[in-house]
């Protein structure tokens, strides 16, 4: 459903210009350093918005608003302490427009979303809405995931190959660091895909929308950073056995796959989220054994 025959009464009679009308007004062709692709379906921006729901008592943040399709779904469907960050600075006066529309609602941040943090940004509970930049999308997540517990869900659009990691379980080729890292702290599902028409100029491939709300009780509780490292190693390598790929780790890789009872022979791919659990946990008590020797 395109945005000239929207159903009456939802966002197309939000009162602000159609956004067609919005992007040639003010020349906002995408521009690829920006990682832009501007979605024009306003059916589509409002059903991620619900998505996300209920966002009236929330600080709702969106990375990358562009022309503010996804912004003005948000604000419609009832954020009331919305921030963006844009560094294009063409789509300030759009956002000041749409600011305007909604007074006190929405805040915009000028800038590069890598070098904020969004904790700051508002009380708890905080919930990231975005269609993120396809060039950064990725290391924004792993960040955000670092501080997961500062946030009640994210709501994410990925290049659908990066939503499958997200989701991917062991022995499949998706399955990697992102999924065990993603998967031992929340609860994560794929919602649906976006054809590449939805988007202006359409991207080369399918893209999806994921949510990922953290986990009231993760069992075994150990260091993220501890975590990061020890996936990093073993997917970096992954074709090689984990007692070549976690050498890097400069500890007794032996010593630290006995410990576990994980074979010296397995993969990466072959171990599960829990697998990696009980490593990063026996790592970090090994590491500190190691320290007071």
């Amino acid at each position: 459903m395109s945005e000239d025959n929207f159903p009456s009464g939802k966002l197309a009679n939000d009162g602000l210009p159609p956004l067609r009308d919005v992007i040639a007004t003010h020349d906002l062709s995408a521009q690829k350093k920006f990682g832009q692709n501007f979605l024009f379906d306003l059916n589509l921006t409002g059903r991620i918005a619900r998505a996300a729901a209920p966002l009236d008592d929330a600080t709702v943040i969106e990375i990358g608003p562009g022309p503010g399709g996804l912004t003005r779904a948000l604000l419609f469907n009832g954020a009331k302490n919305l921030t963006v960050i844009e560094r294009d600075p063409r789509c300030q006066p759009v956002l000041a427009q749409i600011s305007n529309h909604y007074p006190g609602a929405l805040h915009v941040i000028d800038g590069d979303a890598l070098e904020v943090d969004v904790t700051t940004l508002g009380p708890a509970p905080r919930k990231i809405v975005a269609n993120l930049p396809y060039n950064v999308g990725t290391q924004l997540l792993l960040n955000w995931l670092m501080q997961i517990d500062q946030f009640a869900s994210l709501t994410l659009m990925f290049q659908k190959e990066v939503a499958e990691r997200v989701v991917a379980k062991p022995k499949s080729k998706a399955y990697g660091r992102l999924s065990v890292i993603c998967q031992y702290l929340c609860d994560c599902d794929i919602l649906f895909d976006v054809h590449r028409s939805a988007f202006t100029p359409p991207p080369k491939v399918t893209s999806a929308v994921v949510q990922l709300r953290p986990k009231a009780d993760r069992g075994t509780q150990i260091n993220l950073a501890s975590l990061a490292k020890i996936t990093q190693a073993a997917f970096g390598q992954r074709r090689k056995m984990l007692r070549a790929s976690l050498k890097s780790l400069n500890i007794n890789v032996g010593r630290l796959l006995e410990s576990t009872g994980i074979v010296e022979t397995a993969r990466a791919e072959e171990l599960s989220v829990e697998d990696f659990v009980l490593l990063t946990d026996c790592y970090s008590r090994l590491s500190a054994s190691e320290d007071k020797q």
